[in-house]
């Protein structure tokens, strides 16, 4: 039994010394292997340099220059407007009438005017006429900054700088805009957390009922070819009253000029409003050669060797009533000049 007892000892200590020597030599080669693998990835590590980030130049970009006129953008009708045929066809297709060429040696009286139209006189309501039509707002401001921003190219106009009425000083649409408005303002560009990220240049919101004077500049032409009196209209301007910067109020300006034989084909193609009938509308055009406007004179080269307006003439500076009525005066030497040339 005892014999038994000391077999049955001795296999289960070779059994155990076995297992530990296989135990001992599992545990060597993977501790070789990590350290194998190790070694490995610092030499890899040694050979590899470590990439450094590229550094990147930050460009902040100057916005762009804002070269847009505020005006309201109409949509377009997506059903006909009237029940009459080719309503939109009739204006689209209208063109001003040529004018009758004038020559320099009939032309036995020539005098220029510049007059002021005030659009809050009762004949002179259409000018403030506010309706959104297919072809865009419908005041005579809108008209024409609207063929302004077109551009010559589109179809449109060039605007003229108020250093003169003579069209010597192109615009360019940014400077009519910052004209117009006052001039632009940086806004800033917030993110969805709040923080400013940017600004953006805008331009300010422009009230454009604030235009209600015009200013004309006309020529007087007496053609002995045809035996009568030519009203030919040569500029536009709005008006608005200006304080510069500095706190100094100029008064009623000229904001910019446009030439009017420009602007003809253009205002041909825009109805002017009639309250009596509004399906007897005639153009802008038709009612500029038609005289159905009423402006006072301002300054005339009649009898004015100084080249000055009214308002700086001696004996009319400090008397708005006397200005009106030298400006009547004028109106009135014009018209006798042509009647006295017949006799009845």
């Amino acid at each position: 039994m005892k014999i038994i007892m000391v077999k049955t000892l001795m296999l289960m200590l070779c059994i155990g010394f076995v297992f530990n020597v296989a135990n001992a030599q599992t545990t060597k080669k993977h501790r070789h292997s990590v350290k194998r693998k190790k070694t490995a990835h610092k030499t890899t590590a040694a050979k590899t340099p470590a990439l450094k980030p590229t550094p990147v130049d930050t460009v902040v970009m100057a916005p762009p220059p804002v070269d847009s006129i505020p005006i309201p953008i109409v949509k377009q009708s997506l059903r006909p407007e009237t029940a009459l045929d080719n309503h939109n066809t009739l204006i689209a297709d209208r063109t001003p009438l040529p004018y009758q060429n004038l020559r320099a040696e009939d032309a036995v009286y020539d005098e220029r005017l510049w007059l002021e139209i005030d659009t809050r006189e009762k004949m002179n309501l259409p000018f403030r006429y506010s309706a959104d039509e297919d072809n865009g707002n419908q005041r005579f401001i809108s008209i024409l900054l609207k063929a302004i921003q077109d551009g010559p190219d589109n179809g449109g106009v060039t605007a003229f700088s108020n250093v003169d009425d003579r069209f010597t000083t192109p615009m360019t649409r940014a400077e009519v805009a910052n004209t117009i408005s006052g001039g632009s303002g940086n806004v800033p560009i917030y993110d969805s957390l709040g923080n400013v990220v940017g600004n953006k240049e805008t331009q300010a919101e422009v009230n454009l009922d604030s235009f209600y004077i015009f200013r004309i500049k006309e020529e007087v032409i007496f053609d002995k070819q045809s035996s009568r009196l030519f009203f030919r209209i040569l500029g536009i301007a709005p008006v608005r009253n200006v304080i510069t910067s500095s706190g100094v109020n100029l008064g009623p300006t000229e904001l910019f000029w446009v030439y009017y034989p420009d602007m003809r084909p253009i205002f041909a193609k825009y109805f002017a409003y009639n309250g009596k009938n509004y399906g007897a509308r005639m153009s802008w055009e038709d009612l500029f050669e038609s005289r159905m406007f009423h402006g006072r004179i301002i300054k005339s080269t009649l009898d004015n060797p100084y080249n000055q307006s009214l308002s700086n003439q001696t004996g009319l500076k400090q008397s708005p009533i006397l200005q009106l009525l030298q400006g009547d005066k004028i109106k009135n030497e014009i018209f006798d000049y042509e009647q006295n040339l017949w006799s009845y």
